[in-house]
């Protein structure tokens, strides 16, 4: 995602989608500060899961992500589906990596994100597994045989399914909506047990995205605001 750091930058932004669109609605979210992981279901089952590597091929850390015990391995529907997350690891969690490795005189992780993504690249799964990490879902890459048409609604769906969503998000109608939550969220920020990086806010109906497209690195239609 393309960022910004102030509230004339995101105005500029959304400036620029009310010239493609009437109305926009809006979501805004937490921008996660781990690793980005997508995870593919067959019939409901969970089959693959890969980094984003460079954007087109990643890294497959399928037996790895089995021991995120927030990843169900079968979901509530028997669905093919594809969901894009953030694997991350837990302010506790990363508190006893740090002991732990202080107390073998080993150099300590430096902070959370970097903690996640060598657990989930270690080639042991119980090394994986002790390091304890969690999952937010939130986006829905692909699908077969349902139809969405909004962001919020593809997030109530698959929380439906037993994944787990990002712990809060908003729908706005107003670019000073989305301030007051991207405000809220800053508020909170410090009170979380993991790591957050900024907010993201994205145009909800996913037709209107197809209407707004996308530069060949960045989508037009959503921007990160970094605190």
């Amino acid at each position: 995602l393309s960022d910004v750091f102030s509230f004339e930058e995101l105005e500029d932004f959304t400036a620029r989608v009310g010239e493609k669109i009437d109305a926009p609605v809006y979501s805004v979210e937490p921008k996660i500060d781990g690793l980005s992981v997508a995870l593919t279901y067959e019939k409901g089952v969970f089959v693959k899961g890969a980094t984003r590597g460079d954007g087109i091929v990643g890294e497959d850390v399928t037996g790895n992500l089995k021991t995120v015990f927030s990843i169900p391995m079968k979901l509530a529907e028997p669905v093919d589906i594809c969901v894009r997350g953030e694997v991350y690891m837990p302010h506790d969690s990363f508190m006893k990596l740090v002991a732990s490795q202080e107390n073998k005189g080993e150099k300590p992780a430096k902070n959370p994100r970097n903690a996640a993504a060598g657990a989930l690249r270690q080639k042991d799964p119980k090394i994986t597994a002790s390091r304890e990490l969690d999952i937010f879902l939130f986006n829905v890459q692909q699908i077969n045989g349902k139809k969405i048409e909004n962001h919020i609604e593809s997030l109530d769906y698959i929380k439906s399914l037993g994944l787990k969503t990002l712990p809060f998000y908003k729908e706005c109608h107003s670019i000073d909506e989305a301030i007051d939550e991207i405000n809220r969220i800053g508020s909170v920020r410090g009170e979380l047990p993991f790591d957050i990086d900024g907010a993201v806010i994205k145009v909800n109906n996913l037709a209107d995205r197809v209407g707004i497209g996308s530069t060949s690195k960045y989508p037009k239609w959503a921007i990160a605001y970094k605190y």
